[in-house]
């Protein structure tokens, strides 16, 4: 079970975007962050201070050796929770509540922001979806290969390889529904 502060810490809007670049590109100055994220230094260096007592992200030395340089890289690579996780403490189960309802806005907004771009790029996406009957273990086994899949294809790409790459951003969704 993951604990509450950092499912808390990773879901500050600013944090959730560090999360992501340093997931694309594996390390990252703390200037560097603060370009692509159109935030102050400052900032990012506050919310990367936030994220390392999270234990989500950790510094590592800088790759030229400069050391008046700050970088950082994630040191967990997904997070997995359930708001019932934290039945037995109201406050802590509404923050993991209002995790899951930050998170599923993020995805939808970045499904939103393809659909309005989409046209103007010759790269289609895909959406996929299913029925099925299943228990409760049988649903979490279904995440965990998921995550394993996901995990197993991120890792077999070569990105030293030369050609061209965009951020591609994934998301699927499982629960007990009615038909």
């Amino acid at each position: 079970m993951e604990e509450i502060s950092v499912i808390t810490a990773v879901h500050h809007p600013l944090r959730r975007r560090i999360v992501d670049h340093l997931l694309l590109h594996e390390t990252a100055q703390v200037g560097t962050l603060a370009r692509a994220l159109d935030a102050q230094v400052g900032s990012i260096s506050h919310h990367l201070r936030m994220l390392q007592r999270a234990d989500v992200v950790e510094q590592v030395d800088d790759p030229s050796g400069d050391r008046r340089t700050s970088w950082w890289r994630l040191s967990r690579r997904s997070l997995t929770w359930s708001s019932r996780d934290f039945d037995d403490s109201p406050a802590d189960a509404y923050l993991a509540r209002e995790a899951e309802r930050l998170n599923v806005r993020h995805q939808l907004e970045r499904l939103q922001q393809w659909h309005k771009t989409s046209r103007t790029t010759d790269v289609e996406g895909f959406t996929t979806d299913t029925l099925a009957w299943a228990t409760p273990e049988e649903l979490m086994d279904l995440s965990r290969r998921l995550s394993s899949t996901l995990d197993e294809w991120r890792s077999s790409i070569d990105r030293a390889d030369g050609r061209q790459r965009m951020p591609v951003f994934f998301f699927a969704h499982g629960f007990p529904t009615e038909v």
